[in-house]
């Protein structure tokens, strides 16, 4: 069941000002009854994370490796993201992930939450994730960011700097962005897997036609607004803010960080991950780092879900429950 809260003049980390919607949604155990896990969507997901529509069913759900048999699930609409609410945001360049912790932070504060068992986010869910922690270094027992990274480097900027362009000067904004996003989510290996040259017809390669396809459905179902707001948010994301260093930023954090790299993410690199795990450990910060092997690239996190369930099932087994 979606829920709302309002949040009265909002202001961003900018100046901005606006009266914001947030959706949100529930599931699992009764909250109050149990620890409860924040799960963060991606640039184009929303909060229905688990049951038959569920886009992480995979890995959520009961007896998955995050048991709802065990813990409250909570996951949060970004606003604007066109999944509960007309909302539109239009100044989307006033908005960074700061401003979507913030936000996150307002709604854990009106549902009376004050701790978090864990927060998981893939993509840009972990990117707001990592904003999360630095804000409230206290809240999170377990952070658990995958296929993601604390910023945005010059690599992800130039694609997002590649996406905004498209977004504002096509005349298929939306469905060309998508098709060009496609291609850094996944790998030449990838394509060369699935496709392997074939055709569709004598016109038509099986790679133009699976683009074409994708560039379609989302148009279908996801606003421009919405994407350029998303877009923003990946390209945007960087915990220091340009005031602080990386170890100021996390020098209060109290958890313990998870971060899930894979071996082919041409978009958020396992080297840079890896490097951010041996600076948490010099920081004395308890951390770990598991990489999903996997031809798929970024998406691997969306579609290797055996390996990702053996990497965040162990931090979940430690709860004690009554299924």
């Amino acid at each position: 069941m979606l829920n709302i809260v309002s949040i009265s003049s909002f202001t961003t980390r900018s100046g901005y000002h606006c009266d914001l919607e947030v959706s949100y949604q529930l599931a699992g155990q009764v909250l109050g009854t149990a620890p409860v896990v924040l799960v963060n969507h991606a640039l184009t997901g929303n909060s229905t994370i688990t049951g038959d529509k569920g886009w992480w069913s995979d890995l959520i759900g009961k007896e998955k490796a995050i048991d709802t048999g065990c813990y409250t699930i909570l996951s949060i609409d970004i606003p604007g993201n066109g999944y509960a609410s007309t909302q539109r945001i239009t100044a989307y360049k006033e908005f960074t992930n700061y401003d979507i912790a913030r936000i996150h932070g307002e709604v854990l504060q009106h549902l009376n939450i004050t701790s978090l068992f864990a927060v998981v986010g893939g993509s840009l869910g972990g990117q707001i994730a990592w904003e999360l922690a630095s804000q409230q270094p206290q809240l999170i027992k377990h952070l658990i960011p995958i296929a993601t990274d604390w910023k945005a480097t010059d690599w992800v900027i130039a694609q997002c700097h590649i996406q905004d362009s498209l977004l504002t000067h096509s005349s298929q904004p939306v469905a060309d962005a998508r098709m060009h996003a496609m291609t850094f989510y996944r790998t030449p290996a990838s394509f060369k897997e699935k496709f392997n040259r074939s055709k569709r017809d004598e016109q038509l390669y099986n790679t133009q036609s699976w683009l074409n396809h994708h560039g379609i459905k989302l148009s279908e179902r996801f606003s421009l607004s919405a994407y350029r707001l998303m877009n923003q948010l990946l390209l945007s994301a960087d915990i220091t803010q340009g005031s602080k260093d990386f170890k100021e930023s996390l020098r209060d954090f109290t958890g313990t960080v998870h971060q899930v790299a894979i071996d082919t993410d041409g978009l958020f690199l396992a080297d840079e991950m890896y490097e951010t795990h041996l600076q948490l450990q010099e920081m004395g910060i308890s951390s770990t780092y598991d990489e999903i092997k996997s031809i798929h690239g970024h998406d691997a996190f969306l579609i290797e879900y055996e390996q990702l369930s053996s990497f965040v099932k162990p931090i979940f087994s430690t709860q004690l429950c009554h299924k």
